[in-house]
């Protein structure tokens, strides 16, 4: 089955929300106020960003190692029908995003999705998450 992958956009982020100490973000405060980021958002995905790039090689290694596919992937009703139709079940492994349309029922996602492995994020509705909750992982 091929399943639409793309590369994330800016726009296409989920919100997290982090504790720092008083300290930490006093710094963090100072550098923006110095100019060298424009918000402390900008200071945060910069760290971020600097990290994944120290640690690139062993993330790229483990993806591998773990069959994951890189970007967004969208499963639609259609997607999981063929799947079902051939007589096959999906393992989705993805980092980045994964997306289960609105059309899909939690039948059909159960009877064709074997097991979901997502590191980043998984949209679906809740009906479909809570019938797939055991094979979520």
């Amino acid at each position: 089955m091929t399943v639409a992958v793309r590369e994330a956009k800016q726009s296409d982020s989920e919100k997290i929300t982090i504790n720092l100490g008083f300290v930490d973000l006093g710094y963090v405060d100072l550098l923006v106020r110095e100019g060298f980021y424009g918000n402390r958002s900008d200071f945060i995905r910069t760290a971020i960003r600097n990290q994944l790039e120290r640690h690139s090689e062993s993330a790229k290694q483990s993806t591998i190692r773990r069959q994951l596919q890189l970007g967004l992937c969208h499963y639609s009703a259609r997607d999981l029908e063929t799947t079902q139709a051939a007589g096959e079940r999906l393992d989705i492994r993805v980092l980045g995003l994964a997306t289960i349309a609105a059309d899909v029922s939690p039948e059909l996602a159960r009877a064709t999705i074997g097991s979901i492995t997502v590191l980043g994020a998984l949209h679906a509705s809740p009906a479909v998450k809570a019938a797939l909750a055991d094979r979520i992982a």
